[in-house]
């Protein structure tokens, strides 16, 4: 089922979209040398319940993962990229980062994700993968609109990414969210463009291009049982919005406060 919102409810994911976008950022600020990833779940779990919202993760336990996921944000490092399970580690110089926070406040969930480096040491292909999904995520948002197809939106992804080189992996990509975390649409990260569901205002998707440096295999953490990451060891970035579909074609919702709204038409 897809589901379309009502002005009132797309009101709500505005709110609740600029509180992800502000603990992102909060806690991209705050993450240095030395920070242990635990931490940084602790800073979530803290900025989530000072603002009266709830964990889209906590209680999480789809088919794909090992059990309950039981921790308020996924930090992914390295050769790490989705559903990243925070543990006893603690960043080192060079370290590439990925965040990705869901929460939901006012029956509404925003979902989002940052990729980036810790400390002084940035390896230019670590910059130019980040760069990558960024821009994919952006010229998707860029021809997001009623009207389009959800195929518009994957095809337009799927050639940036593969216009830098990189692979891409079909198993996992963007979805529908709303009143629960992840919905249908699924919106892959590469398709054919005039296919699929025709976008229509009040529709939010969580967009979310990813990469890997050098494969588009997937292996899940065995100590774990929920962090997905490279099957070569190769490093990997991932970019992520929740939008809105509007009138007159997209809002990103979860960008911080302090950034002025953003739209497209």
């Amino acid at each position: 089922m897809i589901e379309i919102l009502s002005p009132a409810e797309v009101d709500h994911a505005r709110t609740t979209g600029r509180l992800v976008g502000d603990i992102l950022h909060a806690i991209k600020a705050r993450c240095q040398v030395g920070t242990n990833l635990l931490e940084i779940d602790q800073w979530a779990k803290e900025m989530i319940a000072s603002a009266g919202a709830t964990s889209c993760y906590v209680n999480y336990a789809p088919s794909f993962g090992s059990g309950p996921f039981g921790h308020y944000i996924c930090t992914a490092v390295n050769d790490a990229v989705l559903h990243g399970m925070p543990r006893d580690y603690r960043l080192r110089d060079g370290d590439l980062l990925t965040l990705d926070l869901a929460v939901k406040k006012d029956g509404i969930a925003a979902d989002a994700a940052i990729s980036f480096i810790i400390g002084n040491t940035h390896d230019p292909e670590d910059v130019a993968m980040i760069a990558a999904t960024e821009q994919a995520l952006a010229a998707a948002i860029a021809i997001a609109g009623p009207g389009v197809r959800l195929g518009d939106l994957s095809h337009t992804i799927g050639q940036v990414l593969s216009g830098a080189g990189y692979l891409i992996n079909m198993e996992f990509g963007g979805h529908g969210i709303g009143s629960t975390m992840h919905q249908d649409p699924h919106v892959a990260n590469d398709g054919r463009p005039g296919r699929g569901y025709k976008l229509r205002p009040g529709l939010l998707l969580a967009l979310e291009p990813w990469v890997m440096n050098d494969t588009d295999r997937l292996i899940t953490d065995p100590d774990d049982g929920w962090t997905l990451r490279s099957a070569t060891g190769a490093r990997t970035a991932h970019s992520e919005h929740t939008i809105a579909i509007t009138e007159g074609g997209a809002e990103i919702l979860t960008i911080p406060a302090s950034t002025s709204a953003v739209s497209s038409s």
